[in-house]
């Protein structure tokens, strides 16, 4: 199952195990427990610390890996391919003692949760969003004995995924109680857990000295920013809702270059390593919520935790998000059949029928995406042309499962309270309604830059863009602004670096000129 050169790689971690282990695999009669079995025999050759037993568990296909005379905390049901082989590998290591690679503050404050905690998590293999998750949840069940966690393939467990509605991954249930959706680092999971966390990290925060430069936002701009300033020698700090942003939801990378084809969660990862070989003082899971000047001319930043930071100047490279369709229904049912991610959700959805509603570049790929795996796509485009590229538009048309409504106005998402159950569109030619009856709804209609908190501050586009110079310097002294946050046009990864690399070469000339 597993190919010759990922052996040879894996067999080269496991000698880092200091502790034996078990596969302890529960399995049925179905084709992919017999797939479960080979790689689970596969792997227990390519170390003597490994050992290979079966038991009865409830849920299978699935297994176990636990230390010798222990219960297994860490479980997977399903085969953790693909995104998740990582997860494996990480599991792996962790279980058979080899050190994590988190600050000895959030070990101990991990150790020290208390109650039984039972984590279960509903993922999709094509998700990239989902290992994050599933490794964070691992790994607090390896630091403590209290906690456990099972990675659930939503794909194969249909049923358990019907029966608790689950209409978007990952999806993280704690002692069969929903506890969170989407994306979340181990950081954040503790500080869900740890509610005092967030008023104790919020008064370490307040107690900062003054920064020479504060970016403000984790992405490409930001990070750039950050080791561009860090590299002058002046005191930097990276306040970041989640480090990597935008990029995080990116799943394939083909434009970046020198680098052929990557995946976003791989370029964050570089991106923050990159930034933590220098002395910067990154605050994640904290969100901006004001800034101001004082009579000195110093930067205050509040933030929602209700910590402020100074700083002589600042750099805002806080994003874009998702622009959302703003109709009757889209609120109530995200979630519940209203996504955003067809690489996460998509196979939530397979054998059903859905809509895409967008006809960029993300909708039309989307919808080819979502082809393979579902029953029916309807792609809806405001305009009267689709404004994806051509090579996408003749792969789209070329699919017998694909129906593409051009000039139609989404209206409202019809539900049963539930779930999806249907779209409504006006025909803008003929100003006729009509209904579509769907299970799922994939919003694709472009981005909204994040300055809602800096309203009044500072000038802004009609757009809600930062404006900006050619130097990225925005209306207030000793701000500057980078990345899809600002005026910049063409919102790309290669773009938003060197964006924060001048601005951050901006503010420190404004530094040194003050």
């Amino acid at each position: 199952m597993l190919e010759a050169n990922i052996k040879s790689q894996l067999s080269a971690y496991l000698e880092k195990l200091q502790f034996p282990i078990e596969l302890i695999a529960s399995l049925d009669e179905s084709s992919t427990a017999i797939e479960m079995s080979s790689l689970l025999q596969e792997i227990t050759e390519l170390s003597d610390k490994i050992t290979l037993r079966f038991d009865d568990a409830a849920l299978k296909p699935s297994f176990g890996i636990a230390r010798l005379g222990e219960e297994a905390r860490v479980r997977f049901a399903g085969i953790p391919m693909g995104h998740e082989f990582t997860s494996l590998v990480l599991a792996l290591l962790q279980v058979g003692g080899h050190p994590p690679k988190i600050e000895a503050a959030l070990i101990e404050q991990i150790k020290a949760l208390p109650g039984e905690l039972h984590f279960e998590t509903f993922i999709s293999l094509t998700c990239q969003n989902c290992p994050e998750v599933v490794q964070s949840l691992n790994l607090m069940a390896v630091l403590n004995p209290k906690i456990s966690h099972v990675m659930i393939d939503g794909a194969l467990f249909q049923d358990e995924v019907n029966a608790r509605q689950i209409m978007a991954v990952p999806s993280v249930y704690l002692n069969g109680e929903a506890f969170g959706q989407g994306r979340m680092g181990i950081e954040e999971v503790v500080a869900k857990l740890d509610t005092g966390s967030v008023e104790r990290q919020a008064e370490a925060i307040s107690a900062k000295d003054p920064f020479d430069l504060l970016v403000i936002g984790g992405g490409p701009a930001g990070a750039a920013a950050a080791v561009y300033a860090a590299r002058k020698g002046i005191r930097t700090g990276v306040v970041a809702e989640r480090f990597g942003g935008q990029v995080l939801d990116t799943m394939s990378i083909e434009n970046f270059i020198s680098v052929q084809e990557t995946e976003g969660p791989k370029l964050v990862m570089a991106l923050e390593q990159h930034v933590k070989h220098y002395d910067v003082d990154i605050m994640n899971l904290q969100r901006a919520e004001s800034l101001s000047l004082d009579e000195n001319g110093i930067s205050q930043i509040r933030l929602a935790s209700g910590a402020t930071l100074k700083s002589k100047s600042v750099i805002i490279a806080t994003g874009a998000r998702w622009r959302e369709m703003n109709v009757p229904g889209e609120k109530e049912y995200r979630g519940r059949g209203v996504a955003y991610c067809p690489h996460c959700d998509g196979p939530l959805f397979k054998g059903k029928r859905v809509a895409v509603v967008g006809g960029g570049n993300s909708g039309v790929e989307a919808a080819i995406d979502l082809a393979g795996i579902v029953e029916h796509v309807t792609l809806l485009e405001y305009g009267s042309e689709l404004r994806a590229d051509a090579v996408l538009q003749k792969k789209l048309y070329s699919l017998p499962n694909v129906v593409v409504l051009k000039q139609a106005q989404t209206t409202a998402v019809l539900g049963d309270g539930q779930k999806v159950r249907g779209l409504q569109y006006t025909d803008r030619q003929s100003g006729e309604s009509h209904q579509v009856d769907l299970a799922g709804i994939f919003v694709q209609i472009g981005l909204l830059p994040n300055t809602d908190w800096l309203k009044g501050t500072l000038e802004l586009s009609k757009h809600g863009e930062i404006e900006v110079d050619n130097r990225g310097q925005t209306s207030l002294a000793g701000v500057f602004a980078a990345g899809d946050v600002t005026t910049v046009p063409f919102k790309q990864i290669v773009i938003a670096i060197g964006d924060g690399a001048k601005a951050s070469l901006g503010a420190f000339d404004y530094l040194m000129r003050s």
